[in-house]
C-alpha cells in the first residue's frame, strides 16, 4: 500500500476544507536562466505525480521576469529535459504572459496604500533594510500620496525614468525580523530587451511579486517549493491577501519540502554558471554535473533517475543523499538493458601457435547475434597475466590454462621478451573442442579490434558538501575527468547514442555526443 507523504496528507485535508478536486491544479515554474538539475527533478516528479494521482491538470510555467539572465535557449533545454524524463504537461504558460495583469494588480496595491515609488538607489535601500536584529529605516518616499505614486509608476512604465532611478516597493513592515517583509521591491526599470516581449516593457516585476501572483491568476491550488523558499512564504501570502477579491474562497497555498542535496555535488544554477565561466567544467551538459543534460550525456537513464527520486521521498527533513544511492539505481536499470561487449584497456599480446586463421564466433542475446572474431593474435588485459603467479591468482600464467569468454581454453607455453626485458607477447595454444560461454578472461582480436577513446568520471568535488560555502570552487577535483584509450571488438563500430554498453569486468559506458565516425568516444556511466 502506498504510504502518503506529508504533501499528500495536506492536499487530502484541503480537499475537505478549501478545494474540490475540480479546483486542484499543480505547476512546475522554472526560471529560464539555466539548465535543470537533479534538484529540479524532485519538484517535477512531485508535481507531475500529484497531478496524475488526483487526475487534475498540470501547468509548465516559465517565470521569465529577468530579461538580463533569461534566454530562449534555456526554455527549449528545459522542455527537452522534462520530455526526456518522461513527463508531459497539459498547458504551457509564461509569467511574461501576465505582465499587463501584474501591472494592474500593482496599481491596485498603490491605491490601497500598500505600495509606493521609491527614488533611492539599490544600495541605499539595502542599507536601510539593515539586518534581522536591527531596526530598519523607512524610505523618505514611503508616505507619498496614492495619486503621486500612481503618476510616478505610470511614468516608470512609459520609460520616462532612467534605469536605477526608481523602483516600486511594497509597503509592509520595516521592522519585521523577516527581511523579505521590509518593503520588498516589486518593480524595477531595466532597459534590456526581453526574449519574448521584446522592448514592449521597460519595467519588470521581481520574482517575488510575479511568482505568487501568477499562481493566483492561474488559480494554482498548491504552490509546492523547496525549503529555501520558506522565508518567502509570509510575503507570498501577504501579496495574495492584498490582491484577492473578497468573494474568493480558495487561493494558492505554499508548502515547502526539503531540497535535494547530493554528496560531492551541488544544486545551484549560480554556482554551476561559475564553474562553467571559470572553465572548471566544459558546459551545462558536462557529464560531471548533476544537470539533466549532463546526466543524460553521461548515460544515466530517465527510469533510474525517477526511481532514485521516488526512493528518497518527500519530507521536510534536510539531509544529504549519498551519490552511491543514485548509482545503485543506475546500475540496476543498466544491468537489464546494456549490451555486453569486450574492450581491452592495457593490452598484452597472445599468439595462439596452433591457430592460423580467423574464426567468427557467435554470441546470442535477445534473439540478436553478435559476431566475435577469434584470430591467431589476440589482446588481453596486462593485469590478467602474471609471470610468477600468487596462490590466489586464477588468471593466465606460464604452464597454466585459462578460459576465454565465449571462446576456448588456452594454455600459456612461453614468454617472449625484448632486449629490455619487457614482454613482447605470450606464446599459447588453444584446445579446439573447448568453446563455451563460461567466462574467465575477456579479450579482443588484435587484427579486427579498433581503438576507442574513453572518458572516466569521478566526483566533481573532494568534499561531501561543497555547496555550503562561498569558496566551493577550491574543492573541485582536478582529476574528476580522466581519459584513456582502449581496443574494442568490431561490434562497437555500430554503437548508437541511445544504447548502453557493459564493458565486461569494467563498467557501463555510452557513446559521447562528440564522437565521429573516425573517432568514437565513450563515457563511463558507472563502474561495476
Amino acid at each position: 500500500m502506498h504510504n502518503k507523504n506529508f504533501i499528500e496528507k495536506i492536499i487530502d485535508k484541503d480537499l475537505n476544507k478549501f478545494f474540490t478536486k475540480k479546483k486542484l491544479l499543480f505547476r512546475f515554474p522554472p526560471e529560464p536562466n539555466g539548465y535543470l538539475h537533479l534538484g529540479h527533478v524532485k519538484s517535477i516528479y512531485l508535481n507531475f505525480t500529484l497531478a496524475e494521482k488526483y487526475k487534475c491538470p498540470f501547468i509548465l510555467r516559465f517565470d521569465d521576469t529577468n530579461p538580463i539572465k533569461e534566454e530562449s535557449k534555456f526554455i527549449q533545454a528545459i522542455k527537452n529535459d522534462i520530455k526526456w524524463l518522461g513527463f508531459q504537461w497539459g498547458k504551457e504558460t509564461y509569467a511574461s504572459d501576465y505582465f499587463f495583469e501584474l501591472y494592474k494588480l500593482a496599481k491596485k496595491l498603490i491605491l490601497k496604500g500598500k505600495a509606493y515609488v521609491d527614488c533611492q538607489n539599490k544600495n541605499e535601500i539595502k542599507e536601510q533594510r539593515k539586518t534581522s536584529y536591527e531596526v530598519g529605516i523607512e524610505s523618505p518616499f514611503r508616505n507619498r500620496s496614492k495619486e503621486e505614486n500612481i503618476f510616478l509608476f505610470e511614468k516608470m512604465k512609459d520609460g520616462l525614468f532612467k534605469e536605477g532611478e526608481c523602483v516600486l516597493r511594497a509597503k509592509i513592515d520595516m521592522n519585521s525580523p523577516n527581511l523579505k517583509l521590509r518593503d520588498p521591491i516589486m518593480y524595477r526599470i531595466l532597459n534590456t530587451k526581453h526574449y519574448k516581449t521584446k522592448t514592449h516593457w521597460v519595467i519588470y516585476p521581481t520574482y517575488d511579486w510575479a511568482h505568487g501572483q501568477s499562481d493566483y491568476l492561474e488559480k494554482i491550488s498548491h504552490s509546492l517549493c523547496s525549503l529555501e523558499f520558506q522565508h518567502n512564504k509570509p510575503l507570498y501570502n501577504w501579496f495574495i491577501i492584498q490582491i484577492k477579491n473578497k468573494e474568493t474562497v480558495s487561493v494558492p497555498r505554499q508548502y515547502e519540502f526539503s531540497r535535494l542535496n547530493l554528496n560531492y555535488s551541488l544544486m545551484s544554477k549560480t554556482k554551476i554558471k561559475c564553474l562553467i565561466k571559470n572553465k572548471m567544467v566544459d558546459n551545462w551538459d558536462d557529464p560531471r554535473l548533476p544537470t539533466i543534460s549532463g546526466l543524460r550525456r553521461r548515460g544515466f537513464t530517465p527510469q533510474s533517475i525517477c526511481n532514485f527520486i521516488k526512493e528518497i521521498g518527500i519530507s521536510k527533513r534536510e539531509n544529504n543523499i549519498d551519490i552511491s544511492l543514485l548509482e545503485f539505481h543506475v546500475k540496476k536499470t543498466l544491468n537489464q538493458m546494456a549490451d555486453r561487449v569486450m574492450v581491452v584497456f592495457n593490452t598484452l599480446t597472445l599468439i595462439i601457435a596452433n591457430f592460423n586463421k580467423t574464426k567468427w564466433l557467435l554470441d546470442q542475446k535477445n534473439n540478436q547475434f553478435r559476431k566475435i572474431p577469434f584470430s591467431r593474435e589476440i589482446y588481453i588485459e596486462t593485469k590478467d597475466f602474471l609471470e610468477t603467479p600468487t596462490e590466489k591468482f586464477f588468471r593466465l600464467s606460464i604452464f597454466k590454462k585459462v578460459r576465454l569468454k565465449d571462446a576456448y581454453i588456452i594454455y600459456a607455453k612461453s614468454i617472449i621478451k625484448n632486449y629490455t626485458g619487457k614482454i613482447k607477447y605470450i606464446l599459447c595454444k588453444y584446445y579446439k573442442q573447448t568453446k563455451t560461454n563460461q567466462a574467465t578472461l575477456h579479450w579482443v582480436s588484435k587484427t579486427y579490434s579498433f581503438p576507442i577513446n574513453i572518458s572516466f568520471y569521478g566526483n566533481l568535488f573532494h568534499i561531501k558538501c561543497p555547496g555550503q560555502g562561498q569558496s566551493f570552487s577550491k574543492y573541485v577535483n582536478k582529476k574528476s575527468k580522466l581519459k584513456a584509450k582502449a581496443y574494442a571488438e568490431p561490434y562497437l563500430k555500430t554503437a548508437k547514442y541511445e544504447n548502453k554498453y557493459q564493458f565486461i569486468r569494467r563498467g557501463y559506458f555510452c557513446l559521447d555526443k562528440d564522437s565521429t565516425f573516425k573517432k568514437l568516444i565513450f563515457n563511463q556511466i558507472v563502474s561495476l
